[in-house]
């Protein structure tokens, strides 16, 4: 990361209190990393050595596919705001630890979906998990937008945030479309992460 600075340490306008963004980065792709490997730890092998047998585990395969990708684009986007963080609050950790703590609630709810994916209570706890992330990701910018009230850079790159006001509105409709049909959530989650695979190229110019 990029301090603005040719010293070897970072400039006192990157950090508050000691904490420097690049260690709340640092812990965040640890945790992030710990999520995926839980996730896959939960995957098993087949019980047959045929097409039957791993057919069976279809359903859990194709949504550990959804919650892998929800993971990484968390952490690609994630990893390109803090890049154009200047300062971290007290508020930022928080809020960034509030994110930590629903993102590691996705494998519980991933293992919940593979084991009960056609039941609509499983998919509606999936959409609520994913909602609270979401919920979790605005707080998160929006503490870091309140922290640098000076980086005009930053807030006319971050905009309207409309990928950010717009996801949890369709995770919303998305739990209760679970009770209609499951596989009609499961569309919709499908469509969120297709919004967030590219990150904003504004912010990624901005870091």
């Amino acid at each position: 990361m990029s301090w603005g600075s040719t010293g070897p340490g970072p400039s006192p306008a990157s950090r508050i209190g000691g904490v420097e963004s690049h260690r709340l980065e640092g812990f965040s792709d640890g945790v992030m990393a710990v999520i995926i490997t839980i996730m896959a730890f939960q995957l098993k092998a087949p019980v047959t050595a045929d097409l039957h047998g791993l057919a069976g585990l279809l359903p859990s395969l194709l949504v550990y596919a959804l919650s892998f990708s929800m993971i990484g684009i968390y952490w690609n986007n994630h990893h390109h705001l803090l890049q154009a963080t200047r300062r971290i609050s007290a508020a930022v950790m928080w809020t960034n630890l509030l994110l930590l703590f629903w993102l590691s609630l996705i494998p519980f709810a991933t293992d919940w979906v593979g084991t009960a994916h056609d039941h609509s209570l499983p998919a509606a706890t999936y959409g609520a998990v994913a909602l609270a992330s979401a919920l979790a990701y605005f707080v998160l910018v929006r503490s870091i937008l309140r922290a640098n009230p000076d980086d005009g850079a930053m807030l006319a790159a971050i905009g309207k945030d409309v990928k950010g006001v717009v996801s949890p509105v369709i995770y919303a409709t998305d739990i209760g479309l679970a009770f209609v049909s499951p596989w009609l959530a499961y569309a919709c989650y499908l469509a969120v992460s297709l919004i967030w695979f590219i990150p904003d190229r504004r912010l990624t110019a901005h870091a």
